[in-house]
């Protein structure tokens, strides 16, 4: 069995929404599916996708081949979920130590006439 992972279309007429499925190769675009593993809306600004991407990689392992469009969506998942790298941060952010400054005693102790 050919597994793809595909977009399934969803929505109103010029108001395509799209759910991502693990899908045999050979069922319609809106036939049977295995899994849904996320969801496309290309009309939202931004950030419009959802994805399970360890899913995703799960399927991809078992030799599913994702569409294009669905390979492009896992990469742009992954960027947007990878940690900003520790050596981006400059040196002059670091915390420094404040200094301390010993009391000043002339003040407190009264003058002798």
């Amino acid at each position: 069995m050919a597994v793809s992972i595909r977009l399934r279309r969803e929505g109103a007429k010029n108001r395509p929404y799209y759910k991502v499925v693990v899908a045999d190769s050979r069922s319609p675009r809106e036939g049977r599916f295995i899994e849904i593993i996320g969801t496309y809306d290309p009309k939202k600004p931004g950030h419009n996708s959802t994805l399970k991407v360890d899913r995703a990689e799960y399927w991809m392992a078992r030799g599913a081949q994702p569409s294009d469009t669905v390979r492009s969506l896992l990469k742009k998942s992954k960027k947007q979920d990878a940690p900003a790298p520790a050596a981006a941060t400059p040196a002059s952010a670091e915390p420094r130590p404040t200094p301390v400054i010993p009391p000043d005693t002339s003040a407190a102790a009264p003058e002798a006439t």
